[in-house]
């Protein structure tokens, strides 16, 4: 049970952010004894795999902060963040953890379960995101985009913590995701009806007094 919150609490985060799960993963595997990987992800804490994906990071980082330049960004990582999100599942599901001493049987022999999981839960957290930031953009004339994104990646990085070391956490992490998303549609529900009402108005001619 616990693996299965931490390998989702990393997917999660990868949804939001594709690297900082998995730099996360393989810098506390290689340099504390909070996670440690199987020998079949042992290719995760590497120092050139630990490279690339900081190199990575530091462009996501900077392009996921500009308007404009943050919609080409999400258009990419619709392949991007599903595919780390499984791997982020799948390397974690099948690990020992401060919390998990015994990583249960079913993950260990159905390798490619959590993987599918995982992309699909990162898929999906991607999904909201990418929906999220135009409206985010379109209220605040883009000065919005690199505060919702610091707010991302500060997300993704305590939640990608936090499912290693306390994953019960994550559950409190996803409502409060989930309730924030409800939040931002319903805000563009009513931007998309003032923004009607106003063009209805200028139609019939009418001019504030």
């Amino acid at each position: 049970m616990l693996e299965s919150l931490t390998g989702l609490g990393l997917a999660t985060s990868a949804g939001l952010n594709a690297y900082i799960p998995l730099l996360a993963i393989g810098l506390l595997a290689r340099y504390t004894d909070l996670i440690t990987l199987p020998s079949n992800w042992s290719w995760m804490e590497n120092g050139w795999t630990l490279t690339i994906v900081a190199v990575l990071l530091a462009i996501e980082f900077v392009a996921d902060k500009v308007p404009m330049i943050d919609h080409a960004n999400d258009v990419i990582q619709t392949f991007v963040r599903p595919t780390a999100g499984g791997l982020a599942f799948g390397a974690a599901s099948s690990s020992q953890t401060v919390t998990v001493s015994d990583p249960g049987s079913f993950f260990t022999s159905h390798q490619w379960v959590p993987i599918v999981v995982g992309g699909a839960i990162s898929l999906g957290v991607h999904g909201m995101k990418a929906a999220s930031r135009p409206v985010i953009n379109a209220t605040t004339v883009g000065f919005g985009a690199p505060v919702a994104s610091t707010i991302e990646d500060f997300i993704s990085v305590t939640l990608s913590v936090v499912a290693i070391v306390l994953p019960v956490v994550v559950l409190l992490f996803l409502l409060l995701m989930f309730l924030g998303f409800g939040w931002l549609m319903r805000r563009r529900k009513r931007h998309k009806e003032e923004k009607a009402a106003a063009k209805w108005a200028a139609a019939q001619g009418w001019r504030p007094s």
